[in-house]
């Protein structure tokens, strides 16, 4: 069966840098092809080539007649949209199908992304929900064939899980660019990284990422072998010309050619297993001996109407690496605010050590001027940076973090994403640091780019806390997890527990339509508090379901129709209630499950 999508020889370059050269490559029907490489190797140019969005400068690509694609950027303007109703509907409207099976699409997928109606207003999603909109408009056509670049982007952890779900369940085929090493290891079938030093400009291997990895490693493995051959092979050749032999004969003028071919090999050779540029981090911390560096007691913050958290108690000294934990709006990045002092707690105090060195690593980027040249913002002076005490020309330190010296009279607006939080993280270096403030410093670096992060915040001396979607990071480097869902905040030993928790909730909360049950239950399994919580709960879901339930019936109403100023902030008021009662819900199963275990 021939391929959905070929490339046959490919070329594609940027100006004077070439990206790629002869490059073939084919998408079978069905596949889960995952795209990965450094940044700047050319993933996304490729996907975009696949996928007919953008011609090779050389070379040709080949379609299967009549094949059904569709293109998940990673992001997507939705301005002329109103509701979720509207842009599912357009979605729908490119199929040539009866409209009741269309509307019928538009409610399937309102149920699989999780959205209250179709009149829910597109204004009040946040990036993650927005990001499931864009999946959904993709899908809804039933594609044979997806590209997706960066999908994880914007989506908080369970988010990820539930892509990762449907990407799982494809009939599909697929061809996506991701960091995620956690999604690398959960979902594709066949992994190819791209890069000059590989002989086909790709290393393709059938499997997940640990697969690849071992493979990857054989491959490297297998090249420094052969080079060491080519070396001893192309020595004794040589020594033999400088022997001076006479090219009269067949079979000396067959060495003689033999060792250019050789002596070309092995040049090629070397330059593919030449060691490849990483990025130099090493953040310093000022090497205080004071125990206690942060002491949090019954911290609770409130956001107008909207509880975030409360009785949030936790204490950070050298070494602690804290990973905050929860959705989209549970607080992670007002918490980071608390820490720094640009926001004040609603309850509870912060104890700080005197005289405390806090660093601040900024997921919005706000800290970067986009007009000013990328020497400006890696120097105050644009000449030369200090060091750990010592004076770094300005190309020595951009170099450091894989900037060529060209890119430094570039505007820092025009830099890539990946290139702009290099450029942050270089300024944290420059500072040291009691406790470094890391929100998502993972966005947009490639995996080699991880994994040097993950090694020097790991020997970092102070303390860290950090918020990132990255799952493989966390898993490594966080000595603790606090998770802010719960209506109580709990701290977790690491990331096997806090996912293991989130499992055993999820069918506690999988349906909060049920009532609980009346029958009584003895609670010696419980604290006083927790009784009394428990005895008091079933009024309370009963108001929350109460709340729904007017919500509802208003924004159903000719009243709603009409009132056009406050109709975005009733259907706010909604998703507040339902994730109230949610909550109301899972403490209820918590709380019922635990008096149960003596009962």
């Amino acid at each position: 069966m021939p391929p959905l999508v070929s490339c046959r020889a490919i070329r594609k370059a940027f100006g004077a840098q070439p990206l790629f050269c002869d490059l073939s490559l084919g998408i079978e029907e069905g596949e889960k092809l995952a795209l990965i490489g450094p940044n700047g190797a050319g993933k996304s140019t490729l996907l975009r080539l696949l996928a007919g969005l953008e011609d090779p400068d050389e070379g040709e690509r080949v379609t299967k007649r009549g094949l059904k694609t569709a293109w998940l950027a990673q992001s997507e303007d939705f301005s002329k949209f109103k509701t979720v109703g509207e842009a599912l509907g357009e979605a729908a409207n490119a199929l040539e199908l009866d409209p009741l099976v269309k509307e019928g699409l538009v409610e399937r997928w309102i149920q699989e992304t999780g959205f209250l109606g179709v009149a829910q207003p597109i204004a009040v999603l946040s990036g993650g929900y927005k990001k499931r909109l864009a999946i959904a408009r993709a899908l809804l056509p039933e594609p044979e064939l997806l590209f997706l670049d960066e999908p994880t982007n914007h989506l908080d952890l369970e988010g990820i899980e539930w892509l990762e779900g449907l990407l799982n369940q494809a009939t599909f085929a697929f061809v996506l660019v991701s960091h995620d090493r956690q999604l690398l290891d959960r979902v594709p079938k066949r992994i190819i990284e791209l890069g000059s030093h590989y002989p086909e400009g790709y290393l393709s291997v059938s499997g997940r990422w640990h697969e690849f990895l071992e493979k990857k490693e054989k491959f490297l493995a297998d090249q420094i072998t052969r080079q060491s051959q080519l070396t001893n092979k192309f020595r004794r050749e040589t020594e033999w010309l400088q022997r001076g032999p006479k090219a009269r004969g067949t079979k000396a003028k067959g060495r003689i050619d033999e060792a250019g071919r050789l002596e070309e090999e092995l040049r090629q050779i070397k330059q593919l297993n030449r060691p490849k540029p990483k990025m130099g981090l090493d953040f310093e911390a000022t090497g205080r001996q004071t125990r206690r560096l942060v002491e949090v007691y019954n911290l609770g913050l409130d956001r107008g109407e909207k509880h975030l958290f409360s009785g949030l108690g936790f204490k950070l000294s050298n070494g602690t690496r804290l990973g905050l934990m929860g959705k989209n709006g549970s607080g992670k990045s007002s918490l980071m605010s608390l820490l720094t002092g640009d926001l004040q707690p609603s309850r509870g105090t912060i104890k700080k050590a005197d005289d405390l060195r806090v660093e601040y690593f900024d997921q919005n980027r706000e800290q970067l001027d986009p007009h000013i040249p990328l020497r400006n913002a890696l120097s105050k002076t644009g000449d030369s940076v200090v060091y750990q005490d010592k004076e770094v020309h300005i190309i020595t330190w951009a170099k450091r973090f894989l900037f060529k010296p060209s890119q430094l009279e570039l505007p820092v607006g025009q830099l890539s994403g990946g290139e702009q939080a290099r450029v942050l993280i270089a300024r944290l270096m420059l500072r040291p640091a009691d406790l470094l403030l890391l929100d998502e410093p993972t966005n947009d670096l490639d995996i080699q780019s991880l994994e040097v992060l993950e090694e020097s915040l790991m020997e970092f001396q102070g303390a860290i806390c950090l918020v990132t979607h990255d799952r493989a990071l966390l898993s490594r480097v966080a000595t603790g997890l606090l998770g802010l869902d719960e209506e109580h905040p709990q701290l977790y030993s690491d990331f096997d527990q806090w996912a293991q928790a989130q499992v055993s909730k999820a069918p506690a909360t999988a349906s909060p339509s049920a009532p609980p049950p009346k029958k009584p239950k003895t609670v010696q399994a419980l604290s006083y508090p927790e009784q009394k919580e428990l005895r008091q709960i079933e009024s309370k879901i009963a108001k929350a379901e109460e709340r729904v339930q007017e919500l509802e019936a208003y924004l159903a109403s000719e009243d709603a129709a009409r009132d056009l100023v406050g109709l975005e902030k009733k259907w706010q008021n909604l998703g507040d209630a339902k994730a109230e009662l949610e909550r109301l819900y899972g403490r209820w199963a918590y709380l019922d499950a635990k008096a149960g275990e003596t009962t």
